[in-house]
């Protein structure tokens, strides 16, 4: 016997074409060689479950009660931590951070973890168990003393790493300009104890906390290459020094040309280069780019120096020399919004620190305010909010009090807004002035790159260890997570509203620009195909609803474990990353 289903059609009166279809329980048999069906039963009017369970049983397998054949023991988040470590093999992550060994796969799960779900190292080991991470990296059994003895072993591996990463981003054939990119920042610190809190300036606002500071050197693409980690009072030329002889003395590069900020790159860190230059021992060739300060650039723009507004009648930069540089190229630049708006941040201020002058002149008219002493403090503690002192005299007695703005000095200052002075050592053979812009620019990607360790992604602040070791071990390891980050951020691009292509600048002075497709992905929110987009951590998320499940049929022992169906977001993320789902994170 079997299940046969007949369709037949007809064109209605009305032109429609309509479509029936019988289900027939038939016997088929032989008679005098032919072959004969016989009809048993109409099974048309049978709910479509039943015919389906009659026509499998026909065919012979077997049917149980649904819900009875199996069951689920137990369901992990899989997707996310399968895509990060995904990322993690294909950038060599594991044989990068050193042979295999126990103190590797916690370090690795470290570096996982705290791209997926940045937390406290404590919280993080409570969480090994709730994931296939855990699991799959013979992690979840971990304790705290192996996870500081990872911590340990890693910092100890710091220098083979960051070589390793040097070899592979700053050599000459990846990175024919060779230059790399230097920044500081800070990352406050919680409790009375740890060895490298220090009281500095905050690059993070955070006041009256302890701090650490950390430099980070990257490629001109924003691709982490090492750190250093110093207290969190040490000054920006300090840690350029420091930094000059790791890249001499532990990456093993002698030729370089370093990108830094103004505060970084001073006049005596550029005399002690060129000294270091010099000295036929160290065979050095460093080179730099960085920027003048303020009273420089005022002292070029003299009426007998060489910048002269003149110079930016018909473009926006121009090459000048001047003796106090020799050897230097001088590229100045002029960048009329960013003029535009430092005139407007100055008149606000000037006009916030005007009314709280004149509440403390009324103060003292009145005289509920009076003498030179107590006035001096209310005028400074006004003057030091905006810090737009240096724009106003005063004039303070024991019984009065005028001021008014010093307009001369006002208008100097406006007449260098938007004007910003570059300085580098590098021949114009190797870069044209357009391209010294362009690298100086590049620093945009180290505040990138912080953005990521601090606030965005991974969550390095505050920290909460209090050996020195023990915050080098942890500053690294959310240095590597932004390494993983960065490739995957560019991977994952078409799915989230990261710009895919960036357009070029034809003047390297103008502000960046996001591309006409980028704008169009965050109005709409979809792609060109309709596909939804997330942000980078949206899509995390919605990785981790792909689970793992153990399965386990009944009157067995052994358990099956079986992946959910992804959805098409999921799939395509993993097709992105150029790699098949895995059953397993260590796949």
């Amino acid at each position: 016997m079997h299940v046969a289903r007949n369709k037949s059609s007809y064109v209605a009166k009305s032109g429609e074409q309509r479509v029936y279809e019988s289900v027939l329980l038939r016997r088929t048999y032989r008679e005098g060689g032919k072959v004969k069906h016989e009809t048993l039963a109409n099974l048309s009017g049978l709910p479509a479950e039943a015919v389906t369970a009659l026509e499998a049983t026909l065919k012979g397998q077997t049917l149980v009660a649904a819900g009875s054949e199996f069951r689920i023991v137990r369901s992990l988040p899989h997707g996310h931590v399968a895509a990060v470590a995904a990322m993690a093999r294909q950038l060599g992550l594991p044989t990068l951070l050193g042979p295999a060994c126990r103190a590797r796969d916690i370090a690795l799960a470290l570096i996982v973890s705290r791209v997926v779900r940045p937390k406290s190292k404590l919280s993080t080991l409570a969480w090994w168990p709730d994931t296939t991470l855990g699991v799959d990296l013979g992690v979840a059994g971990a304790c705290t003393d192996e996870i500081y003895a990872a911590m340990d072993w890693l910092a100890d591996r710091q220098e083979a790493i960051e070589r390793k990463l040097a070899a592979k981003h700053l050599a000459p054939d990846v990175n024919p300009g060779r230059m790399a990119l230097f920044d500081l920042t800070s990352a406050w610190v919680t409790g009375r104890c740890c060895e490298l809190a220090a009281r500095g300036y905050s690059r993070d606002g955070k006041k009256g906390c302890e701090q650490i500071e950390y430099g980070v050197l990257t490629d001109p693409a924003g691709r982490p290459v090492g750190v250093r980690v110093f207290p969190g009072n040490t000054a920006d030329p300090d840690a350029f020094t420091e930094i000059v002889t790791v890249i001499r003395d532990e990456l093993g590069i002698a030729q370089l040309v370093l990108v830094g900020d103004r505060g970084m790159i001073t006049s005596a860190r550029i005399d002690a280069l060129r000294k270091l230059n010099e000295d036929p021992d160290t065979a050095s060739d460093f080179g730099w780019i960085t920027a003048l300060r303020a009273p420089a650039i005022a002292k070029l723009a003299r009426a007998d120096g060489p910048l002269q507004m003149s110079l930016f009648d018909t473009q926006d930069l121009a090459e000048i020399s001047h003796p106090d540089y020799p050897g230097e190229r001088l590229i100045a630049c002029r960048n009329p919004a960013l003029a535009a708006e430092r005139a407007r941040k100055r008149s606000q201020l000037l006009a916030a620190t005007d009314k709280l002058l004149a509440a403390v002149a009324d103060r003292v008219t009145r005289g509920t305010l009076a003498g030179a002493g107590e006035i001096g403090k209310a005028v400074g503690k006004v003057i030091a909010k905006h810090k737009m002192g240096k724009h106003f005299h005063t004039t303070i007695t024991d019984t009065a009090f005028t001021y008014h703005r010093d307009q001369a000095r006002i208008d100097a200052e406006a007449a260098l807004d938007g004007i910003y002075v570059l300085r580098t050592s590098v021949d114009t053979e190797a870069l044209d002035p357009a391209a010294v812009v362009e690298g100086y620019k590049n620093l945009a990607n180290v505040e990138r790159d912080f953005r990521i360790i601090k606030t965005d992604d991974l969550d390095l602040r505050p920290i909460h260890h209090r050996l020195e070791d023990r915050v080098k071990a942890h500053v690294l390891i959310c240095l590597l997570a932004c390494y993983l980050i960065w490739h995957l951020r560019k991977a994952w691009a078409p799915m989230t509203f990261t710009d895919e292509h960036p357009p070029q600048r034809d003047n390297p002075v103008a502000a960046a620009q996001r591309s006409a497709a980028a704008d169009t992905k965050a109005a709409r929110k979809h792609d060109a195909a309709g596909n939804p987009l997330r942000s980078f951590r949206g899509l995390l998320d919605h990785l981790a609803t792909l689970t793992r499940n153990q399965i386990r049929y009944h009157h067995t022992n052994s358990e099956v474990p079986m992946l959910a169906d992804p959805t098409p977001d999921q799939r395509r993320a993993f097709d992105l990353l150029d790699t098949p789902i895995p059953l397993t994170a260590a796949a």
